[in-house]
Formats: C-alpha cells, structure tokens, sequence
C-alpha cells in the first residue's frame, strides 16, 4: 500500500469527494467493522457532493473508488478524462429521438414504460437487449424530466468507540460569552475517542475560521501524533476545502456528523456539557474574566489539562482519561516537525496584473516588477499572518521566498518612480557633435573676438568657417 507521507494531493473537488466516502469506510473497517457492509451502508445515503448537490454514489463506484486509493493512494481518486456525450453511444439513434418525444410530451411516463411503448410500436425489436439504467442516464443527459421515488431507509444510528488512542480524534467549538462586556468567543477542543483525554483547545472571536482549527490541529500532531481519522460537525471551519485538502495531504480519514444526527457526536455534546458547567457558564458578566482570546485560552487549557483529564469519567468505567491515554499501548506517531508544518503549506495560481498587483479575496498584492503577466505560484501559509493580519502569501523571486503584501496607493504615490530596465547609455567622452541647429546659431551669433581676444582677421570667402 501507499505511504500516506508521498502521496499526491487530489487536485480537483471530485477527487477530494471520493477520498470522503473512502475515508468513511476505511475508519469503520478500522474499527473492526465489516468492509462489505460498510461500503453498502455509504452508498445507501445521501451525500453532499462538490457541486453541492444530494448524490448517491453505487456500491460498485465505491469499491473502485477504495481499490484504486489502496493501490495509488489520492492520486487514483482523480476522475478519468471523458469526451462529453449528449444522448447515448449505446442506444439505437431511432430510440433515443422516440425517448425524447415520448418524455417531453408525457414527462410522467417513467423508463420502463417508454421502453415497453417502444417494443410496442415497432422502434426496437420485441426481444432487442436494452438496459433501463441506459435509458435514464439517457434522459439526464438530454435534460429530459425523470422523477424517482424515494424510499425510506434505515439510518445506522449505532453507537461507536475505538479501543486504542489516537484511532478517531473529535473536535467541535462551543460558542459562550465572557468578561463584563459579554463578548462572544468560541472555544475549539480536540480529544481522544477511545480515551476521551483532551488535546487542545484555543479560543477565538470571529467564529469557527479555518485557522482556529488547523492551528491547534497542527500543535496536537505535533505534540500527540497523527490520528487514523478524525470527526467532525459541519460547521463551517470543518466542511472548508483548505481542510479537506490539509488532510488529505497528512493521510488523515475525514469524518463529518450527520445533520439532526446527535447521536453520532454524543461523546462531543457531553463534554460541551461538562465544560459549560464547570467554567462557562461563570464567564458571562464577570469582571475577574478577561474576554482576550489569548486570556482565554490559558484558562480553557488549565482546566483541560489539570482537571478534566485527571477527573473520573463514567463513560470510561470510573478511569481518568489521562489513565486510560498513558495505559494504552498503541505506539503513537510522531511525525517529522519540518514535514508536519510544510502540510499545511497549500498553492494556487494567479495571473499578476500589468500594474504588478495580484489578486486574491478580494485583495491587491503587489508582487516584484518584472512579473507582470506571468502565472505565479502563490504559496498560501494556513497557520501564519502577515503585518496586515491577513493570511501570509508568498512567492518564489529569484529562488528566493519572498512576504506579499498589501497595495498601499499613499505611499507608492510618494515613492521615488523606479528606473527602467534599460537605462540609456552616457554619452561617450570627447568633443560633442555640432546639430543642424548649432550650426546655425553659431553663424547668426559669432564671437566679436577670437580666443586670443583680438579681432577676427578677414575670412577667406572660401574657407568653412566652422573648420577654425
């Protein structure tokens, strides 16, 4: 099998789709689970696709899907090249224009009964093989009405739990109010399933940001190892695409809770109730709080780690999280502190203007002269900030990294303009050439004297005077 430290990062949204739902069935069979049933309880629901559409994807497309990731890793998740077919390549061309007016004058008439109208009616012989799935994949390619009716299924609403450390990790934030002026923060935690030892945590203020979570992702790894997978909610820090793509690249199984499933995150949602009666719920008005984000942080960080980790848990058969994480004997994995920090490295590539500026949000950089025009590769550092306090860019200028930074219109307005590339060359020393302009100024505006300061002698009419 692929290492999970080489391989390729998916590039595309699709890619990044499949590597979900693998992620999904390789944490269950993990845990112990049944591949076989795995892979018919994920094709049995809905999915939110890359479009952001409700898909169901077969059982047969998963198990390519799992094959192809175990064999080549992300990089066999990216979809194959395919020529763009209207109608059908399989299907006789005088049943899909039948099709097509069939569905357009009774859009109520489902597949099968188009086909039986057609061996009817003499289109298609009476024993002539047609599959029904390439009808209706024939009418969604044609934009043709199709309605399917859906069935109510069965939701696994099972409770889970891994035995060793470091198999699932679990996060989610809990919104509260701190300090005399009620400020609103956010805490983001970080725990063990097996264990429920705690991690992290680190409070922000501008809600659940991308970087309030891969920055104290990034210290547990760092501190603890990287996990088999982790589960999360959909909030929005979870379901951002630099997520996806960061652990994707650190070969960790993505996990996201069902919508209206509480169930599924119930370890999450009893220790949110935990942290609320034991500190939070103390927070709102009280002036000994300070509403900092840093401040914070230190007293959610105290708690976690000398209280709640060392108090008997009864999820855990009266253990402390902190016995049950130091008795397990599961190796944890340590990764490289270089290699760690260059995974949450991510590229993309932007066009630079022909002012040198190069956009990104909704922001000018300014970028070197001589790159106008060209297709840089910016360099997007997850866990940085710029003096601007925007996420830190950077490019590569002359094999060098170098910090972008904002477009600043006062100050360039007093700058000393540059030179251009090609200055033009100092005149050569020596006498300088007389113009036509010089010439005649010096015949209309002689000297009265000569240079010894007497008078010119008289000219011979035919010597040049500008000779002497």
């Amino acid at each position: 099998m692929t290492d999970r430290r080489e391989q390729a990062l998916p590039a595309s949204a699709a890619a990044l789709f499949r590597y979900r739902l693998v992620a999904e069935v390789e944490t269950r069979v993990l845990a112990g689970g049944d591949e076989a049933a795995a892979v018919s309880d994920v094709a049995g629901r809905d999915h939110l696709d890359h479009r952001g559409a409700l898909v169901r994807v077969s059982r047969r497309s998963l198990r390519r899907w799992l094959l192809a990731y175990r064999e080549r890793g992300t990089a066999g998740l990216e979809p194959a090249a395919r020529r763009r077919i209207d109608d059908s390549l399989a299907l006789p061309p005088e049943l899909v224009a039948f099709l097509r007016r069939e569905k357009t004058s009774d859009p109520e008439a489902s597949v099968p009964e188009v086909l039986r109208r057609a061996r009817r009616l003499g289109v298609i012989a009476a024993d002539a093989p047609v599959d029904r799935v390439t009808l209706w994949r024939a009418c969604r390619r044609m934009a043709l009405p199709v309605k399917r009716r859906r069935k109510a299924r069965d939701r696994d609403l099972r409770r889970y739990g891994f035995p060793h450390r470091m198999m699932m990790l679990l996060a989610d934030g809990s919104y509260f109010r701190a300090g005399e002026s009620h400020a609103k923060r956010v805490a983001l935690t970080l725990f063990d399933d097996a264990t429920r030892f705690g991690l992290g945590v680190l409070v922000g203020t501008a809600g659940e940001s991308v970087e309030l979570f891969l920055r104290p992702a990034h210290d547990v790894f760092a501190r603890y190892g990287l996990p088999d997978a982790c589960f999360l909610d959909g909030g929005p820090a979870f379901i951002a695409e630099d997520t996806e793509r960061v652990f994707a690249q650190l070969g960790i199984h993505l996990l996201r809770g069902t919508a209206g499933h509480a169930e599924g995150r119930g370890k999450i949602e009893r220790y949110h109730r935990t942290l609320d009666e034991q500190l939070l719920r103390t927070f709102p008005g009280n002036p000994l709080v300070d509403p900092d984000a840093g401040a914070l942080t230190l007293r959610l960080a105290h708690w976690l780690e000398t209280i709640y980790n060392h108090a008997p848990h009864e999820g855990l058969g009266g253990e402390t999280p902190a016995e049950r994480w130091y008795r397990s004997s599961r190796p944890l994995r340590l990764p490289d502190p270089d290699w760690l920090r260059a995974q949450f490295l991510l590229t993309l590539t932007r066009r630079v203007k022909a002012d040198n500026t190069l956009p990104f949000e909704g922001r000018a950089y300014e970028v070197p002269r001589s790159h106008a025009g060209e297709r840089l590769t910016v360099y997007r550092h997850l866990l940085e900030r710029d003096d601007d306090g925007h996420q830190r860019l950077s490019i590569l200028h002359h094999g060098r990294r170098l910090t972008l930074h904002l477009v600043d219109p006062t100050r360039n307005a007093y700058a000393r303009r540059a030179q251009g590339r090609h200055p033009s060359p100092a005149p050569p020393p020596g006498p300088h050439p007389k113009t036509h302009a010089q010439l005649a100024y010096d015949d209309d505006f002689r000297a009265l004297v000569d240079p010894d300061g007497g008078y010119p002698t008289q000219e011979d009419p035919d010597d040049d005077p500008h000779q002497r």
